[in-house]
């Protein structure tokens, strides 16, 4: 099976829609979540969500471990249960073939070298700006969309994943930077975007300014 006949095979595990909300609800979760909460959050039944749950740990888009939910140890804490997270991988297909990420390295790379990173950074904002929803939508839906999974950590909106994950890797200042400076365009004048990084997601986090 070639590269993209695997990636072909792991996207199609997505096309039931009951799989694919059960693999959006752990994608986007800031921790791991079990099989109870996953069926509650879908609206199927435990049995169901196990299954489905373990077909998506099978294809390499969720991992597994285990521990107690109930949080004690010791004699009478129970059996430890099943828990599911993101899997670290990605996975694309496109058809025809295409090789986006090779040109994004090949930009970046002479982007970084140049010492470009000001204009880039001052491109990212402009286009955050730029954008439909940034002054009169709400924020959270736009990075939503973005792929950027927002969620709330007490009063700081913490994003759970990285849109650019690949290549903020291999050149994390220029790339986090962008990223920053992006997501300033985006946000309006009640947002304060900082560089806070999330474990496991992205390296920028919002607070709401204190007048808003």
């Amino acid at each position: 099976m070639t590269a993209e006949d695997s990636a072909f095979a792991v996207l199609g595990m997505l096309g039931d829609p009951v799989r694919r909300q059960l693999y959006r609800h752990v994608a986007a979760a800031p921790g791991e979540v079990g099989r109870d909460a996953a069926a509650e959050a879908v609206g199927i039944s435990r049995s169901l969500a196990a299954f489905h749950l373990d077909k998506l740990v099978e294809a390499g888009l969720l991992t597994v471990s285990f521990r107690r939910l109930s949080g004690r140890s010791g004699p009478g804490a129970g059996r430890p249960a099943k828990v599911y997270g993101r899997a670290e991988g990605e996975h694309t297909a496109s058809v025809p073939p295409r090789s986006y990420d090779a040109v994004s390295r090949l930009l970046a790379e002479v982007v970084e070298n140049a010492g470009l990173d000001r204009e880039l950074h001052a491109a990212a904002k402009a286009a955050g700006a730029a954008h439909p929803d940034a002054v009169a939508g709400d924020l959270v839906e736009v990075l939503r969309a973005r792929g950027y999974q927002p969620f709330w950590d007490g009063e700081t909106l913490r994003l759970n994943n990285c849109p650019f994950h690949a290549l903020a890797e291999e050149f994390p200042a220029l790339i986090c930077g962008m990223n920053l400076a992006l997501i300033e365009g985006l946000a309006t004048y009640q947002w304060s975007p900082a560089m806070e990084p999330c474990p496991g997601g992205c390296c920028v986090a919002l607070s709401k300014n204190k007048s808003h």
